[in-house]
């Protein structure tokens, strides 16, 4: 099993999706003791954003890229063959104000490439990252689960869909602004929630 985690949180140290993603490796490292790991931090790691000269590039035949084009195009190159190699993807999403970080939607923006994760077909679109299963750390301050506040759900599902990944499984650690036993309640709901994600 290759395991590819996404810590998406600004902070590299002390972030509590990533304290999330790493207990549900942790889980997932304990029923397949031979998986391997590739982590990326993106606050350690940070990939440019998409602005016009990378749409240049990307829209540039490779033969006629130039070599600062070329350059750009393999970060993203690089982030698409990490998924592409992994059979489980987990990620690490705090929720800043009741979106994704900027970080995450920067690596979505990397690894959605047309004919490459997805494809139009005269039946429509079809994502080319299929057999993947999918664990969303989910952190958040308050408590948005099932409400109409909670957009990271909806379009987390929608993108992973679009793009092949249909098994998308949602851990939540909620009411982490609510104190020390907010948080406690928190996490031990959380690894209940692991536990039958991983059953």
């Amino acid at each position: 099993m290759n395991i590819l985690q996404i810590n998406a949180s600004a902070r590299s140290n002390g972030a509590q999706s990533t304290r999330l993603a790493n207990s549900i490796v942790a889980r997932l490292s304990t029923q397949a003791p031979g998986a391997s790991l590739v982590l990326r931090d993106l606050a350690l790691q940070p990939h440019p954003v998409l602005d016009e000269a990378a749409l240049q590039a990307l829209f540039t035949p490779a033969e006629a890229r130039t070599a600062e084009q070329s350059a750009r195009v393999a970060l993203d190159d690089a982030l698409i063959a990490e998924i592409q190699a992994a059979d489980v993807l987990v990620l690490g999403v705090p929720m800043y104000n009741f979106g994704v970080p900027v970080q995450l939607k920067n690596w979505i923006d990397a690894i959605a490439r047309a004919k490459v994760t997805f494809q139009y077909t005269a039946n429509g679109p079809e994502g080319l990252l299929k057999g993947k299963t999918v664990y969303v750390a989910l952190t958040r301050g308050g408590v948005y689960r099932g409400t109409e506040l909670d957009s990271q759900v909806p379009y987390l599902k929608t993108v992973l869909g679009f793009l092949g990944m249909s098994d998308v499984r949602f851990v939540y650690a909620e009411g982490l602004a609510m104190g020390e036993e907010g948080v406690a309640k928190a996490f031990a709901d959380a690894e209940s929630q692991i536990e039958a994600a991983l059953a």
